[in-house]
């Protein structure tokens, strides 16, 4: 992949990020299933600094999850 194709995936990868972090902060779950959901995302978001593309399988598995209301347990 040339170095644009690149700079858009990554780009388009930052966007759907910054959307789903937005789906966690309004969704009516618990606090800690809130928290245990943000963690995950930076999970992903730092995955994506090496391994662009299991970042994005991970965020598609993250949204198909919140999708079909599959949250994780809550934090204590």
């Amino acid at each position: 992949m040339g170095h644009d194709g690149q700079l858009q995936l990554y780009t388009a990868v930052a966007v759907q990020l910054k959307e789903a972090h937005a789906r966690v902060r309004t969704l009516q779950v618990p606090e800690g299933v809130r928290m245990a959901l943000a963690r995950k995302l930076l999970v992903i978001t730092a995955a994506a600094k090496h391994d662009l593309a299991g970042a994005v399988r991970r965020l598609e598995r993250f949204t198909a999850d919140l999708d079909a209301d599959r949250f994780p347990e809550e934090e204590r």
